[in-house]
């Protein structure tokens, strides 16, 4: 979760004059599957399109909207969609969590529920459209989002692993983060599970970055989110690689490195600027 006056911050930091876009964002009022959330949708579509593009939905933090995610949040990832033909989902929810407006539902009694009619079904059903209209690649559906953004993609990933092939989570918390403390990865592993026991196919990727200094979100839901993946995904710790991507950062192999990739960025708080291009590799469309 994150406030207004640090996500006001935002546009600056990430440098939104420098940006610009090939196409336009658009929002989309009938994209049909409504539920009980309070959602909205826009979309970015590059004017030029390959056969079944990739898709990357990209909710956003409390206090924000599609509109300021798009310019401020993710202010390269639009030229990038150009570059490579990906469609980009911007969801918006006028949810209140803990008083904190404009959060995604990450804690109430259908929110770990596969098709329980909360936020996490509304993105789905987003998702599912663009897949239609734009004849989009199933098998490369993503989710990345900050703080909210970062635990809603958490829960996209327990509760419809069939519909993502991966995730990233900035500065956000494990599936399950709103109900009582776990004390193992198994417990936390137990929440992905439980979130959608029939499923047995191949669950997607994740990829968890964090601040030390976060000061609004804990530093230890990285290693929660880490260890309910890792126990998930049935892959263990490997390696650090320091300096990677950056000074400061230290990347945390599990297994192959293919699976689940965690980044501990030290002193940085609760923005983690986002690094697009270790993203899009993660995800296998660079």
């Amino acid at each position: 979760m994150i406030p207004a006056s640090v996500f006001r911050c935002l546009c600056l930091a990430f440098g939104l004059a420098d940006t610009v876009y090939g196409a336009k964002l658009t929002e989309v009022k009938d994209w049909g599957g409504r539920n009980s959330s309070t959602l909205s949708m826009h979309i970015y579509v590059p004017n030029v399109l390959p056969p079944k593009p990739a898709v990357i939905a990209v909710p956003h933090p409390c206090s924000g909207s599609a509109q300021n995610t798009f310019s401020s949040v993710t202010p390269r990832l639009a030229s990038y969609a150009d570059k490579l033909g990906i469609v980009l989902i911007f969801p918006s929810t006028t949810g209140v969590v803990n008083t904190l407006r404009n959060c995604w539902d990450d804690r109430g009694p259908n929110a770990l529920k596969r098709n329980g009619g909360s936020d996490n079904k509304g993105i789905v059903n987003q998702i599912n459209y663009v897949l239609a209209k734009y004849k989009a690649d199933t098998g490369r559906v993503f989710t990345t989002g900050s703080s909210s953004g970062g635990m809603i993609t958490n829960i996209l990933l327990a509760t419809y692993p069939d519909v993502f092939a991966g995730g990233a989570s900035f500065s956000g918390a494990p599936a399950g983060s709103g109900q009582p403390a776990r004390t193992s990865a198994q417990a936390w592993g137990d929440v992905v599970r439980i979130a959608y026991p029939e499923f047995n196919g191949t669950r997607p990727k994740m990829q968890v970055w964090h601040g030390t200094a976060d000061t609004v979100v804990p530093y230890q839901y990285f290693g929660h989110q880490l260890g309910q993946w890792s126990d998930a995904l049935g892959v263990k710790f490997s390696k650090n690689v320091t300096g990677d991507p950056e000074a400061g950062y230290t990347k945390m192999e599990y297994g192959d490195g293919t699976k689940l990739m965690g980044y501990h960025a030290q002193n940085v708080g609760h923005v983690v600027p986002s690094p697009d291009e270790p993203l899009l590799k993660f995800f296998g469309l660079m």
